[in-house]
């Protein structure tokens, strides 16, 4: 027998030592990336675009360069929320991501389609290329801290940004509902599975605040993220109100406008991550 080299991509042998074949995609050349966190659920419509923004502009706010990158390819709401109608470009060195008012830089499939509400009719597989895409082939400037939109699930995209992406950390993002539970053992069982840390959890659609009387008032019922959060030995990093402006807003592509104080335990995780 050969003596080992420790080269495991020259070896054929099945050794205890062996180690397995990185799957991380490279960026572009020209690209500069520190700190990449997904935005996560089990279900859809609990709000992680809206978690996304808002953390993508808080950060920016303190003084971060930050960037979206929409992996939501079938359900693409990113551009919506940021207001932007123009389209990526790009040449023979790479895509260039469209940036934002306050110089967020964004790449959603909806900045490379003739119309904002052209159908993506395609199979898993060429949907979890487009997003590998995204990363190998968009060139991103300067970016400190990335955000993954991930589309609902445990499907081809998760599975190709955990495997493809250097992922730092993942949020989950619940509502205060009875499958909560469920939605937050999903998530951070997939997260187990393929060695991402999960920085934490935040719970949408928490309470609304009466402007009449001042009253929290719990219309999807009472919270139970804490119990979650503590039989998962996770953290509880914000609960968001239920706020018709938020929709407002959002609805007019001016997501950067809203004051994210309720979001400071997430920025803290993500700035710790």
């Amino acid at each position: 027998m050969s003596e080992c080299t420790h080269d495991c991509s020259t070896c054929s042998a099945d050794c205890s030592s062996r180690q397995p074949e990185s799957l991380l995609e490279n960026l572009n050349e020209l690209s500069s990336v520190n700190k990449v966190i997904a935005v996560v659920s089990g279900k859809g419509g609990v709000g992680k675009s809206f978690v996304t923004s808002m953390l993508a502009s808080e950060m920016n706010k303190k003084g971060h360069q930050t960037a979206v990158l929409d992996a939501d390819i079938t359900g693409p709401s990113i551009p919506k929320a940021f207001g932007i109608k123009e389209k990526a470009t790009g040449d023979d060195a790479g895509l260039i991501p469209v940036s934002t008012q306050s110089g967020i830089q964004l790449m959603s499939i909806n900045l490379l389609l003739p119309d904002e509400t052209d159908p993506v009719v395609w199979r898993g597989p060429v949907i979890a290329g487009a997003v590998k895409q995204f990363w190998t082939d968009v060139i991103w400037k300067d970016v400190d801290f990335m955000f993954v939109d991930m589309p609902p699930g445990t499907g081809d995209v998760p599975l190709t940004v955990f495997q493809s992406l250097p992922i730092d950390g993942i949020i989950i993002v619940t509502s205060p509902q009875d499958l909560v539970s469920m939605i937050v053992g999903k998530a951070l069982k997939m997260a187990n599975l393929m060695n991402i840390p999960v920085l934490g959890i935040v719970e949408n659609y928490s309470y609304f605040n009466c402007p009449d009387c001042g009253k929290k008032h719990y219309i999807y019922g009472e919270s139970k993220v804490d119990k979650i959060a503590e039989e998962n030995g996770l953290k509880v990093l914000a609960k968001l109100p239920i706020n018709p402006e938020f929709a407002n807003r959002i609805d007019n592509g001016d997501v950067e406008s809203i004051d994210g104080e309720f979001m400071s335990g997430a920025i803290e995780a993500v700035e710790n991550a």
